[in-house]
């Protein structure tokens, strides 16, 4: 699963990674706003899609999302992650994953593995520390007195080999090279885009034990995440080699040289 977020770059940081424009109107106190570093359940979060003109657009979203069949959103059930194996089936994500897939930036986020009747947190990121997109969705609620609410939900997945050690979900990770084909709504239908929602390669993360002061979402500073120990890593597999061809059947024996 997905409970909780670390995202340290700012919108404004972040436009040429994503590459989506930003409206005149995005309030510019928001596109230097940054380093947050324990988003929880219905806290706003940056969502990516490619807008209905092709181009991608940035804004904010409540994580939670709420179906638009909902009468009333306050005994809604929070649907902060959506099972990538079934979501397209459901009826509370069925027309956003149809409709409005988007990108959820990222630069880590939070996992705990329990040890006895404690549970330690792991900051789980990037080797390489770069900025991550996990594959979201959004709705948009239409309230009966017209109020909007914007809202949105992470995609997981089966665990890789590293996050199995602590959980047995893990969110959907895009690779950038994907996300063109995630986001194209109008062309690409849920079953074209189902390949994209595997789990990360095994050696792409790194686990790294951080304070239990992660565990209540009233903190939220740079400490957070700073190492307690050294981090937990899983290599690649080695491709399988290819089996070397049987000599035919009908091949007699090699034979050594009489002379």
């Amino acid at each position: 699963m997905c409970g909780r977020f670390v995202l340290v770059e700012s919108l404004r940081a972040m436009q040429n990674l994503f590459g989506y424009r930003i409206d005149e109107r995005f309030p510019e106190r928001l596109l230097d706003a940054g380093r947050r570093y324990n988003i929880a359940p219905t806290q706003p979060i940056v969502a990516v899609d490619a807008g209905l003109d092709g181009v991608r657009h940035v804004r904010l979203v409540r994580w939670g999302l709420i179906p638009a069949w909902t009468k009333d959103a306050r005994t809604q059930s929070l649907l902060f992650n959506a099972r990538s194996e079934t979501a397209a089936d459901k009826p509370s994500f069925r027309t956003a994953m149809r409709h409005r897939r988007c990108l959820v930036p990222a630069s880590g986020f939070y996992e705990w593995r329990r040890m006895g009747t404690a549970k330690m947190p792991y900051y789980i990121r990037p080797r390489d520390g770069s900025t991550m997109a996990f594959a979201g969705l959004t709705e948009t609620w239409l309230g009966p007195d017209g109020s909007e609410i914007d809202t949105g939900a992470i995609l997981t997945t089966s665990a890789n080999r590293l996050m199995a050690m602590l959980h047995d979900r893990m969110p959907v990770i895009l690779d950038p090279g994907d996300w063109d084909e995630w986001l194209d709504c109008g062309n690409r239908r849920p079953r074209d885009v189902a390949r994209l929602l595997r789990p990360a390669a095994d050696d792409l993360l790194e686990a790294i034990p951080v304070s239990e002061r992660a565990n209540s979402v009233a903190n939220d500073d740079e400490a957070l995440i700073a190492p307690l120990a050294e981090p937990l890593t899983v290599d690649a597999e080695p491709e399988a080699k290819k089996p070397a061809d049987p000599t035919p059947d009908d091949e007699p024996p090699a034979q050594g040289s009489l002379f």
